[in-house]
């Protein structure tokens, strides 16, 4: 177990070293309100990984940001990101490139959203996953708990454009539950983004119907700071300013919460 640091750009969350299905992980947690799981892209929990979940408490939600992979607080680069995505495809907790079937680590992470539930009551909780945790947050729908998936630029299985990472006993759940529940999924992702194509959103339709509403950006919506290709909706090449489609994307995702989880119109 890493030792309890508090970089500086973490240091307003309060960190917990959490014990589910026997086994402890770090989750970084801020805000009062319903629960919402963060789950964060590669490298890992980084500035504007944490910047977004800001906005999530902002907005009137607890925050549960578990830290899964590469070092918490270090900014990414060209070097790190490989060198995380290399050690997460090795490592027993994910299935990177496996199509019709889940990662391991959704059991905990499923246990954590039921966790989150009970601490911060509710009608239920929301989460998110991006780039490689995006296929996550509709794992977790197992969990009767989350009420609220949003899929941010799901990349995973690795070299299949168009597969699933979901078993079909799972995905057969999910899609049940969407229709007996009257839940949505909602998905995000930049039009020319080789990790996360046209193909993927396709199946997710397929599979989901209009349970799931996709919305491509295109790549001219991207903030320019961000490295090419545009990937990273509502983080690295997030425009923070009104009118533009990155941010309009942001406001969609808490209007979606707000709605499932406090009722809000």
């Amino acid at each position: 177990m890493p030792e309890l640091i508090y970089p500086e750009p973490l240091n307003d969350f309060s960190c917990e070293q959490v014990t589910l299905l026997g086994e402890t992980k770090l989750v970084y947690i801020m805000g009062s309100g319903p629960a919402v799981i963060v789950m964060s892209e590669m490298p890992g929990i980084y500035k504007h990984v944490a910047d977004f979940a800001r906005r999530i408490v902002d907005a009137g939600f607890t925050v549960f940001m578990p830290h899964m992979f590469g070092e918490v607080g270090r900014p990414p680069s060209t070097g790190y990101i490989v060198k995380s995505i290399a050690k997460a495809c090795i490592s027993k907790e994910f299935s990177a490139f496996a199509a019709n079937k889940s990662s391991p680590i959704v059991d905990w992470l499923r246990a954590l959203a039921k966790d989150a539930h009970e601490r911060c009551g509710g009608p239920g909780v929301g989460a998110i996953g991006m780039c490689f945790t995006g296929n996550f947050a509709l794992n977790l729908m197992l969990e009767p708990a989350v009420l609220a998936p949003v899929l941010s630029q799901p990349s995973l299985p690795l070299m299949n454009a168009s597969g699933l990472h979901i078993a079909p006993d799972e995905l057969s759940q999910v899609k049940t539950r969407l229709i007996d529940e009257d839940l949505t999924v909602l998905g995000f992702r930049f039009d020319g983004d080789p990790m996360c194509k046209q193909a993927r959103f396709k199946a997710y339709e397929d599979a989901l119907g209009d349970r799931f509403i996709g919305s491509t950006l295109p790549d001219s919506a991207a903030n320019s700071n961000g490295p090419a290709p545009a990937h990273s909706v509502v983080t690295l090449h997030l425009i923070d300013e009104e009118g533009e489609p990155t941010r309009q994307a942001l406001d969609d995702i808490i209007q979606f919460y707000q709605h499932r989880l406090k009722g809000d119109s």
